[in-house]
């Protein structure tokens, strides 16, 4: 079955960085458009990095030249190293994995900033 696991979040001072990690299986992870997702509290799910089988790459405004987005097709990870973290950042961050005929999700992990 399809497995998304994240990791990576924790507990940083605002200007810190953290690097998330997504591990695929059960998919063919090239082949799969994959994206972030920052969920603040009691706030809906936001798109927050993309990247497609083409390594295309698109960024919300609020994260642009703070947070980047990668993947590694041998290991079948997507990454998303943040930088220059800040209070509004807190939150859990999901991965997606999207195909044509599918959409699958990961558990996700915490990240707080503290001031």
């Amino acid at each position: 079955q399809v497995q998304l696991v994240e990791s990576g979040g924790g507990l940083v001072q605002a200007g810190g960085s953290l690097r998330l990690s997504c591990a695929a299986s059960g998919i063919i992870f090239r082949l799969n458009t994959m994206d972030w997702y920052h969920q603040a509290p009691g706030k809906q799910r936001e798109l927050v990095a993309s990247i497609s089988s083409d390594f295309t790459r698109n960024y919300a405004d609020s994260v642009k030249g703070r947070f980047s987005i990668s993947r590694d097709n041998a290991k079948n990870t997507v990454y998303l190293q943040m930088n220059s973290l800040k209070p509004e950042d807190t939150g859990v961050y999901y991965c997606n994995a999207v195909s044509r005929s599918r959409s699958d999700w990961g558990q996700g992990t915490q990240v707080t900033v503290f001031s």
